[in-house]
């Protein structure tokens, strides 16, 4: 599987050391702007463009599975909300959507392994529902590699109808429980360690959800990262991983979200080594093993809200700080356009 994906450059360091210097030529403090500055740097060295360019098509995708350990009650909510919320989604009157409206960007949904009856609405789905991680594989490995392929895809799609920012979103019942255990693996962590409240859980569904993560862990121990994703994934979390792989393959920078994506994206490291070079955290949520995944790959969030609802949302919040990064370098005045005195040297 690493063998296939093409070698990822890094952004352009030109540009970005344009950015840098006209930074320091814009009328205000050095460093007054403070994470702004980064974040325009990364993104005209992204763009290889100084100023950059605001952001004309951004696209949230969301990747909506079923997971078999949503039987063992790991979740506070049943099964069947998967599927009822990829139709809000659909139908725009989910989180997503709003916060997409505010920031600016299209939403799209692609069911990958919702547990309903297929119809046309889901050309890409893999299967119906991953296998319950605690006791067999979510994935053959033919359905692995078919999983990636899709988010490979998906990210072509997007980038070749004009994308110039991504979002990956999630969606499935479940899923934190499965993104957890690749977490766990990659970091070297102990499930009581890693096991957050997902979506509200109690103590009992904690303890449920510990066991579930402990037996998969023993399962996958020593994996290596597409056995990881087969053994202890799933259909949205490989086609996450091929998403975010294959978006910095196009040199398109990408906003992580939640736990469930950045768990991806922390696979997606291993398989596409660079990639993290075009990714940027959104936020940072409650559960301890988002925290783990994103100090695992050096990202720290642009914010901190206590969101931990999934569906791209905190990463939607987070897309106007970006577009803001943008604008600022872009459009403020320099102290020699203003005739502003420069700080003396």
């Amino acid at each position: 599987m690493t063998e296939s994906w093409p070698e990822v450059s890094p952004p352009d360091p030109d540009a970005a050391d344009a950015a840098r210097a006209r930074q320091h030529r814009l009328a205000k403090p050095a460093g007054a702007l403070g994470r702004l500055e980064e974040l325009s740097i990364w993104l005209a060295g992204c763009q290889g463009n100084c100023p950059p360019r605001q952001f004309a098509r951004a696209r949230i995708v969301v990747f909506a599975a079923d997971h078999g350990v949503a039987t063992a009650r790991v979740s506070a909510y049943p099964p069947e909300v998967t599927g009822q919320m990829v139709a809000t989604i659909g139908a725009g009157g989910a989180a997503i959507n709003a916060l997409a409206r505010i920031a600016d960007a299209g939403v799209r949904v692609v069911d990958v392994a919702v547990d309903t009856e297929p119809g046309a609405e889901a050309p890409h789905r893999i299967r119906r529902s991953s296998g319950n991680i605690a006791v067999e594989d979510a994935l053959t490995a033919e359905q692995t590699a078919a999983a990636v392929a899709v988010g490979r895809a998906i990210a072509d799609e997007e980038v070749d109808a004009g994308a110039d920012l991504l979002i990956a979103g999630d969606m499935g019942i479940g899923n934190t429980t499965a993104a957890t255990v690749l977490v766990a693996a990659l970091t070297k962590n102990e499930p009581v360690v890693v096991v957050g409240r997902g979506s509200g859980i109690d103590d009992a569904g904690w303890a449920r959800k510990t066991a579930a993560v402990r037996d998969a862990l023993f399962r996958a121990r020593r994996a290596e990262p597409v056995d990881l994703l087969r053994i202890a994934g799933g259909a949205d979390l490989a086609a996450m991983a091929g998403f975010l792989g294959q978006a910095a393959v196009r040199r398109t920078p990408v906003l992580l979200d939640g736990l469930v994506v950045t768990a991806a994206a922390l696979v997606a490291a291993r398989l596409v080594p660079g990639a993290p070079q075009w990714w940027r955290a959104g936020h940072r949520s409650p559960e301890p093993a988002h925290d783990l995944a994103l100090k695992s790959l050096g990202l720290e969030p642009i914010l901190d809200l206590g969101m931990r609802l999934g569906e791209g949302t905190g990463a939607a919040v987070a897309l106007p700080v970006l577009r803001a990064a943008v604008e600022t370098l872009a459009t403020m005045a320099t102290f020699d356009s203003a005739h502003i005195s420069a700080p003396a040297p």
